[in-house]
């Protein structure tokens, strides 16, 4: 009976969130307000409407608590309780391909639906791959910084945390690991997603031998490209900067517990050209970019339901704002790295050409980043050098 209180209850949830916020504060005030469940009822009940977001629009048209059960099956790798008590025949099956899952369902992997704009995507994604990777959640991902690998691997096999070596010094972790209870976050690891740490390989193409090599992160967000940025590069003149101040204060602590001290940080709105004062001219512009972060909907599997398509261009709009005033800060001879977390060729490649028609750049590599067969986002990375 209890289980059946626990679909109805999510069932409740998910019909009151509106998406004003994302669904993981909206149901930590939900609990917050509603003090009766326990931390193993919070728990369960979290976990059913996550997986039934991750069945996106297909979800919208069943029955909110059908569509919880049947999400619970497709999303579960290990019998559980819930499903036993409600679906005892499904519970004994959990371990069975999509497909398999599907033919007890009466359905098809194709009819799914699960991401909802598969003409949009980036050439070279298999969109029927990475639709049904919204079905499994995304791993955690840390960068070892450099001289910290045998005190992170020894810490790691000491507690006897399972992990998986993808790299030299990138850690997958099953979701919910708590890394700061083992490891120091920022100074010997960075929590930082697969997909990210690989853009550190465009990083590598670029020449930053000679003294006062210049960099400006335009869109640092909380640090974490700049952080990589210091260990791929070395001693580089960083300068961070984005539209938020209240992220370039956290950006600020992350620093401090990097060990990072000389840098210089400024608000810029890159969206109005002219608006700012730009911070001199670089010999390398990082470029992450405000995206629909549909890379991402792993994470924040609601997105797949409410995420609305003019959206896209929008998106697109502002990033050739932004991409447009930070070149007017890029010296002769100078590299432009641009990323997104987006999966749209319209948010990548389409902004790729725009850049390299636009300016007197050219491409040096340029990359769909497929993390959903490392259970990782997925990401687009294009270098570019300014002709000198």
């Amino acid at each position: 009976m209890k289980h059946f209180s626990h679909v109805n209850t999510a069932a409740t949830i998910i019909r009151q969130y509106s998406a004003q916020q994302p669904f993981h504060l909206f149901i930590k005030d939900f609990f917050r307000q509603h003090k009766k469940y326990g931390s193993k009822d919070r728990k369960q009940v979290t976990h059913l409407c996550f997986c039934y977001f991750r069945l996106g629009p297909t979800a919208k048209n069943m029955v909110a608590e059908d569509a919880i059960v049947q999400a619970l099956f497709l999303c579960s790798h290990v019998p559980g309780e819930i499903l036993a008590a409600l679906q005892p025949d499904w519970n004994h099956h959990v371990t069975a391909s999509v497909e398999e899952k599907c033919t007890l369902l009466n359905t098809t992997p194709a009819a799914l639906k699960i991401f909802p704009f598969p003409g949009q995507l980036s050439p070279g994604i298999d969109a029927a791959v990475f639709d049904q990777s919204h079905l499994i959640q995304p791993d955690v991902f840390l960068r070892i910084r450099p001289g910290y690998a045998n005190v992170v691997i020894e810490k790691m096999e000491k507690a006897g945390i399972a992990y998986r070596l993808l790299q030299a010094n990138c850690i997958s972790l099953p979701a919910g690991t708590k890394v700061d209870e083992l490891l120091q976050v920022n100074k010997e690891v960075v929590v930082q997603d697969y997909s990210s740490q690989r853009t550190g390989e465009w990083l590598q193409l670029v020449p930053a031998s000679q003294s006062g090599f210049s960099v400006w992160d335009c869109c640092a967000a909380s640090g974490g490209k700049s952080i990589m940025a210091k260990d791929t590069l070395g001693d580089i003149d960083l300068t961070v900067s984005d539209i938020r101040p209240a992220i370039l204060a956290n950006l600020k602590k992350r620093f401090e517990e990097a060990g990072i001290r000389n840098y210089k940080m400024q608000t810029a709105d890159l969206s109005h050209r002219g608006k700012n004062k730009l911070p001199g001219l670089f010999s390398l512009i990082i470029a992450d970019v405000p995206c629909t972060g549909s890379g991402t909907w792993g994470r924040t599997p609601e997105r797949l339901s409410f995420f609305e398509e003019k959206e896209i261009d929008s998106y697109s709009q502002l990033q050739k704002k932004i991409v447009t005033s930070a070149m007017h800060a890029l010296q002769s001879g100078g590299y432009f790295l641009y990323i997104t977390c987006s999966v749209f060729k319209k948010e990548n490649e389409d902004m790729a050409h725009f850049i390299e028609t636009s300016f007197a750049v050219e491409i040096v590599k340029m990359e769909i980043i497929k993390g959903y067969a490392q259970k990782a986002d997925t990401m687009f990375a294009a270098l570019f050098r300014k002709r000198i």
